[in-house]
Order: structure tokens, then sequence, then C-alpha cells
């Protein structure tokens, strides 16, 4: 496995590739998570490409940038474990070598809600770095987690509206399903903070979810009553019903619960589908 710094040295790598390549965007600390979206890849291509950067753009002034884990030396050793052909770990200064960019990636309206309302900026940041980071990979198929469904869902809007695609077809954005703790916690990076007490805490954002699923084919309002009737200790930021496409909920059909809440000093996501 090669491990790979600099954006000449990614291209020198990049270009010697066939097959159908594949990546996985990370910001390190990688977990089990990680692991279903690099095995995802695996299983589809012949080649995969993992970038691990820490992006400043996508943390608030009060966010938790500086003390993010930073895990490099596990996370390598994981990646080659699971076959892994190269990792792309570029300072700060390699992706961003003017500085903060000038010119970053708009979300539009759907960057404003949800995540985008409770943290300004954040997905400006996010889409510019996947923009960038898809121009230097040069990916067929690019993995993303299901956990971050907004995140998700806004790659695929900016590689449809802005044609993003390589090899004369457009960069296929492929969804993982969220991988979970035997309690239904989601994993995720972030958990790393929780105390022993708020770890038992945070399994409240799932049970939610799963009591609203249950509660779908009674509609909108029931599934919303039955997820915050299992909400009592956390500091709920959102749980909200929308359509697939995170527009307005149906009155019937496929629909997704998403929520996000704050224990102790932790901010949590997580979501799930619910048929109503």
């Amino acid at each position: 496995m090669k491990v790979l710094s600099t954006r000449d040295d990614l291209w020198t790598v990049r270009s010697g590739l066939s097959g159908v390549v594949g990546v996985v965007m990370t910001m390190g600390a990688l977990h089990d998570g990680h692991v279903a979206l690099l095995r995802a890849a695996r299983e589809r291509c012949d080649a995969v490409l993992v970038t691990i950067f820490v992006n400043p753009l996508q943390f608030g002034p009060t966010e938790d940038l500086d003390r993010y884990p930073r895990t490099l030396d596990a996370d390598l050793a994981l990646c080659e474990a699971e076959g892994v052909d190269a990792v792309f770990a570029p300072a700060a200064d390699e992706m961003y070598p003017g500085g903060e960019p000038a010119v970053r990636v708009n979300p539009g309206p759907l960057g404003e809600i949800l995540e985008g309302a409770s943290r300004p900026g954040f997905f400006h940041g996010v889409l510019t770095v996947v923009s960038k980071l898809l121009h230097l990979t040069q990916p067929h198929v690019t993995f993303f987690g299901e956990k971050d469904y907004q995140q998700l869902t806004l790659v695929r809007l900016m590689v449809r509206d802005l044609d993003l695609r390589f090899d004369g077809r457009p960069v296929e954005i492929a969804g993982v399903p969220t991988v979970r703790e035997p309690d239904g916690l989601a994993r995720s990076s972030r958990n790393a903070y929780l105390s022993a007490a708020e770890r038992v805490a945070a399994v409240e954002l799932s049970a939610a979810l799963r009591a609203g699923t249950a509660a779908g084919p009674d509609g909108a309002e029931a599934a919303l009553a039955a997820a915050g009737a299992q909400l009592s200790t956390v500091d709920l930021d959102y749980l909200v019903l929308t359509d697939p496409d995170l527009g307005p909920a149906p009155e019937h059909g496929p629909a997704r619960m998403l929520i996000a809440a704050r224990v102790g000093t932790t901010r949590l996501i997580d979501n799930a589908p619910v048929e109503l």
C-alpha cells in the first residue's frame, strides 16, 4: 500500500491505475463504519484509494477541530489490512496552498437546513473539499456512509448539477448503510468523546429512530410522536421527517427521519428510512 502526502504523488499513482477506481473519503479516526465503506469499495472496484484529511473548512470557530481524533498510524494499518491500494493523507497547506480558498462550492438552499442551519457554512466546506478530492482522485465510484445522510444527498446533487465526470461518465456516489453498535448507536469518530454516562444516554437517538420507524404506518405525526417519546436525556437539536431527497415529507410512501442532539458537549446525528 502506498502512502501519499502530495498532489503530485497522488497523480503519479492515480495515472497508473486501471479498471474501476473507487475512492473512500475520510477524516481519519477510522472505525467499523469506515471498514464497511472500504469493503464495499473493494467488492466493486479494481483499485481503492482512501483519503484521510481533517478538513478545517467544515469546522466552525467554536467546534472541535483541535481535539478531533487523529490516529494516522492506526488508520494506515487498518487500510492496509483491508486491501487498500493507496492512501492520500495531505497536510492542510498541501490541500489549500494559498490558505483558505477564495472560491468555495455553494450547497444552495438544501445546505442551509438541518445540519446547515445548526452549523452555518458547514456544507460549503464539505462540498469544497469533496469537489477538490474528486478532481484529484478522479474516481469512477465514491462511497459515503448513510449516517451523514444530508452530506450524501448534497454530494449526489453536486455531482449531478456540476456534471462531474471522469473517463466520460458521471461519478457514481454509492451510499453504504449505517454501521451500528450492538445497542443501536451509530458508529462515529465523535463517540470517543462520550463519558460512560453520556454513552448510555446517546442510545436515545437510535431508540427514537426505531420507534419512529415502527410507527410510520400510522402516519408522520404518529412517527414523530413515537420517536420524541424516547428522548428524555439528550439535548435535542432537530427531529424531522422528509422525503428521501430531504424535501417535504410525503403523506404516504418512503420518507427519512433525521435526528441531531447534543449529549454532554458532543453533538451526534443519525437517521433512518421510514415508510409512511
